[in-house]
């Protein structure tokens, strides 16, 4: 599976399943909202009171699970980075094209936004026969 057809699977999931980890190395996983873009990228809200926040903001290393219909999915490892700036801007466009309720959400004390990089993927699909499977490092 080429990187466009990776893409193409993204922007058909609104959700993901992030993991990131605790101070205290205990692994902590929580459903996001997602938009991306051709480069692979994820790009979600989230608030600073949230467990991810401080997780991310200590250890940006973070994996993603998406997809699970028809036994087809995403596994995404990555680096994630809080957005400020205009690097913020850029990426709130690409997300609210995904979410336009995402501007009345910046009214919520603490919201932030954050993009992860991807740094490993593996799409599997076992509908297919042989089942297909596709690694990436970046």
């Amino acid at each position: 599976m080429d990187k466009s057809s990776i893409h193409a699977f993204l922007q058909r999931h609104r959700y993901g399943v992030i993991s990131s980890l605790s101070a205290n190395h205990t692994p902590q996983s929580a459903l996001v909202g997602i938009a991306t873009t051709p480069d692979l990228e994820i790009i979600f809200d989230t608030v600073k009171s949230s467990r991810k926040y401080p997780n991310l903001i200590a250890n940006p290393k973070c994996s993603f699970v998406i997809g699970w219909d028809n036994e087809q999915t995403l596994q995404y490892e990555g680096h994630a980075t809080e957005l400020l700036g205009q690097e913020l801007q850029h990426y709130q466009k690409i997300y609210f094209a995904a979410w336009p309720d995402g501007p009345s959400r910046l009214s919520w004390p603490g919201i932030t936004h954050f993009v992860v990089r991807p740094a490993w993927l593996r799409y599997s699909d076992f509908n297919a026969v042989p089942p297909q499977i596709t690694e990436r490092t970046f």
